[in-house]
């Protein structure tokens, strides 16, 4: 009996401590940052009113329209500190091609994915069209948002070979008529004019998006206004825009090739793939490397390249690779959650913490292995629930009407989390390469604790930390050419219901830095 007691005894302590160690936070993980050792610089953080802008800036009540605004782009904080906004730093503004005023014939079956055209077919500008996108436009602009982009998914009707915003054939052929590229590109540089004489600056102009994708459907089925593009028209076109802005001397820059999947930029066999090589390689008749007003950067959108772990590292790793051998810089300008990536093999409805934890991974991943140097999103806002698969917006919205006039919205977890990058890495600070001591694999970093660190001049740090786990962590931060870190503020995004970027008091750095259990943790120094 003693020696079955003796066994019993050393069986209960094994089993106690077994389980201390699978729930206690376990050592610090230990990073190390040198302030000297930088990546690339941050440009900006921002995302896109599409679609559903147009109807609640031109109907919606001001009072709404108005706190809708306010969390997107102010920077200011209440009387207890909580962030007020998210302070996007860029704002995407669709250039609409027509459709809204070809109604039900233009065979787009949504009439809130219609969007209405500057210029008549007669030759005449109408600067009240798109009342609604510009309402928010104007808001960005006084709420101090550095990038202001003007982006179009079609040339205007008129324009285009069979007088719709979309194919319909599948041909992988550019809509616009052949004799109309130079037509094209004057109305887009006349919006950037126009803008530019009412001190809406545009700084990017895209005149493509999504080159790969055929856009076509049978006519009442469509989905939204869009074109194909092969490189040889997108080269044709951008030539164009280039000595359209060049003429009329606007300083605006081309944004471009604004590709579907982030893969076509480096591989593929389509006519519009392989696009770092087919315009940024010195000897291609497509190079834009004479092209005044094209920048030394690529575009493209991270749909469909998060399907898992492995992919997602994968594709950012051979893009950061491909860039940096063409010597340019890489922009992710637009990403939701399209695929099913974002559920990580569960079959159940994912919390909007699950969702908010997986686009702060994806913001994580873009930036610090595909070492881009901007992040969009595409939709702020859009009709859904804002307590499950909220993988789409940032801003749940619930209509009052089938007029789309009036309605309620919710935030969702993913606007903190998109928060805790955006409002505290602003545009000029510099990545910082983070040395970490447990030597995980890239992929599984992915479902560990995620960081990106950036720095804004002497002594200026930034670290977001996103802890994927279940359990709560610690981070040990040292310091090369950092002097004079020594006080630091964290705010917290979780599933908890005030952690919407709660902030701390100031604290001194003299242990380590706790992490929440599945948790966004933006920390300021200094």
């Amino acid at each position: 009996m003693k020696i079955l007691k003796s066994v019993f005894t050393v069986s209960t302590l094994l089993l106690s401590y077994t389980a201390m160690a699978q729930t206690s936070p376990g050592k610090p993980l230990t990073i190390t940052i040198d302030a000297k050792n930088t990546a690339q610089t941050i440009h900006n953080i921002g995302a896109s009113g599409c679609w559903f802008s147009e109807g609640i800036g031109k109907y919606w009540p001001v009072a709404k329209r108005e706190k809708m605004a306010e969390l997107l782009f102010s920077k200011e904080r209440d009387a207890q500190g909580n962030p007020k906004g998210i302070g996007l730093s860029a704002w995407r503004f669709n250039i609409g091609g027509g459709t809204a005023e070809q109604g039900d014939s233009s065979g787009i079956k949504d009439f809130r994915k219609r969007v209405e055209c500057f210029l008549a077919p007669d030759g005449t500008y109408d600067w009240n069209k798109q009342a609604g996108y510009q309402w928010f436009l104007r808001k960005a602009k006084a709420y101090g948002v550095e990038n202001l982009i003007a982006f179009s998914n079609t040339p205007p009707v008129q324009f285009n070979k069979n007088g719709r915003g979309f194919k319909t054939e599948k041909d992988y052929k550019a809509n616009l008529k052949p004799e109309k590229y130079d037509a094209y590109a004057d109305f887009l540089t006349e919006v950037v004019k126009h803008f530019d004489q009412e001190g809406l600056h545009f700084s990017y102009l895209s005149p493509v998006n999504e080159p790969q994708w055929d856009w076509s459907n049978k006519p009442g089925q469509a989905s939204q206004e869009g074109s194909p593009w092969s490189n040889d028209d997108i080269y044709k076109v951008t030539k164009a825009v280039d000595a359209s802005l060049e003429g009329k001397k606007l300083n605006t820059q081309i944004l471009t090739t604004e590709a579907a999947m982030l893969t076509y930029l480096y591989e593929g066999k389509s006519q519009s793939s392989k696009q770092i090589q087919n315009f940024y390689t010195d000897t291609s008749a497509n190079s834009f490397k004479k092209l005044k007003h094209v920048p030394n950067f690529i575009a493209g959108h991270s749909y469909f390249t998060d399907s898992n772990d492995s992919s997602i590292v994968s594709v950012r790793k051979k893009l950061a690779d491909t860039t940096h051998k063409y010597g340019i810089e890489f922009w992710q300008s637009e990403y939701s959650m399209l695929g099913d990536g974002y559920k990580e093999g569960s079959k159940e409805k994912r919390s909007q913490i699950d969702c908010a934890l997986f686009l702060a991974k994806i913001i994580n991943q873009d930036i610090t292995v595909g070492n881009a140097a901007a992040w969009q999103l595409w939709n702020s806002w859009e009709p859904g629930s804002a307590e499950f698969d909220t993988r789409y917006y940032l801003i749940a919205l619930k209509p009052a009407n089938t007029a789309y006039t009036d309605g309620d919205f919710t935030v969702t977890k993913n606007l903190w989390a998109m928060g805790n990058y955006s409002l505290f890495v602003r545009p000029g600070m510099k990545r910082v390469n983070v040395d970490r001591a447990d030597n995980l694999s890239p992929e599984k970093i992915t479902q560990d604790v995620m960081l990106a660190a950036f720095t804004g001049g002497k002594d200026k740090l930034v670290i977001v930390a996103l802890n994927y786990t279940n359990e709560a962590r610690t981070i040990n931060p040292q310091f090369k050419n950092l002097k004079s870190v020594k006080k630091y503020h964290t705010y917290v995004t979780s599933a908890g219901a005030n952690d919407n970027l709660r902030p701390s008091a100031e604290q001194k750095l003299t242990s380590a830095i706790s992490l929440q259990p599945r948790s966004v943790t933006t920390i300021v120094f200094n």
